[in-house]
């Protein structure tokens, strides 16, 4: 039940911000613009498409490429979201306070967390209206848009997990933005070591988040994927609860 609480005034707190609106509407605007310009590009040769044996459709032409640059977007945007979670708590000095409350450390994670998710869900929502709009002119594969969906929202919920726990690392939300973008950025590509064919490259390209993203793009749902963006969330949220109960030892 606080647990809901803390999401509810996190999402409020969200939506009160002017940071927060800009950053919704920029997404929408820039995501907008790449789908029509990919929509476009489909129109201009679907003639050519059309004598193809096995022809693409709209979501594997369309679709997909938008939600492959959604996420690079997000990335960039995701930790100016994440970046107050808890160092504005701990600048303005009322984490002591939320320290004194009766809810515990894993709450006041999960709070904020499941709090910026929902934000995130609402913006998700907002970009599936783009590839459904496409119905009122042909069809859609709608097995491999859920599976865009199911990608990028575990690729947003990893992200957000992953800026969530440099949040609580520092006072200055700055810090905490710049740091969250080098550890996703350094997650993303990761992936490049593998190329080496070294088993040690392989084992770093494992851990990257693109390589298990592009299979939920192309369709290709596969436990394990889902397993590691699943144990990714978990291993950050888990890595924030640890930090806040070091800093409540200390008060």
């Amino acid at each position: 039940m606080m647990i809901a609480t803390l999401a509810a005034r996190e999402l409020r707190s969200l939506f009160l911000s002017p940071l927060a609106w800009s950053i919704l509407a920029v997404v929408q605007f820039i995501l907008a613009w790449l789908f029509l310009g990919q929509l476009d590009v489909y129109i201009a040769f679907q003639s050519r498409i059309a004598m193809m044996e096995n022809p693409p459709g709209a979501t594997e032409v369309i679709v997909a490429p938008l939600f492959s640059s959604a996420t690079i977007i997000l990335l960039l945007v995701i930790p100016l979201l994440t970046m107050r979670l808890v160092s504005e708590e701990r600048r303005s000095r009322t984490l002591p306070l939320l320290f004194s409350a009766p809810v515990s450390m894993s709450e006041i994670v999960l709070g904020k967390y499941l709090g910026l998710l929902g934000f995130l869900a609402i913006m998700l929502g907002l970009i599936t209206l783009m590839p459904l709009s496409l119905l009122s002119i042909g069809t859609l594969d709608f097995g491999l848009l859920a599976s865009n969906l199911l990608g990028l929202m575990l690729m947003l919920g990893a992200f957000a997990a992953a800026g969530l726990f440099m949040s609580t690392l520092t006072a200055q939300p700055t810090v905490a933005a710049i740091s969250t973008f080098g550890l996703l950025l350094l997650l993303w590509i990761i992936e490049l070591t593998g190329k080496n064919g070294a088993e040690a490259g392989n084992v770093l390209a494992y851990l990257s988040l693109q390589r298990h993203y592009e299979a939920l793009l192309r369709g290709l749902f596969n436990s394990s994927d889902i397993l590691y963006y699943l144990l990714f969330i978990a291993a950050f949220l888990v890595l924030g609860i640890r930090r806040l109960d070091a800093d409540r030892l200390q008060h």
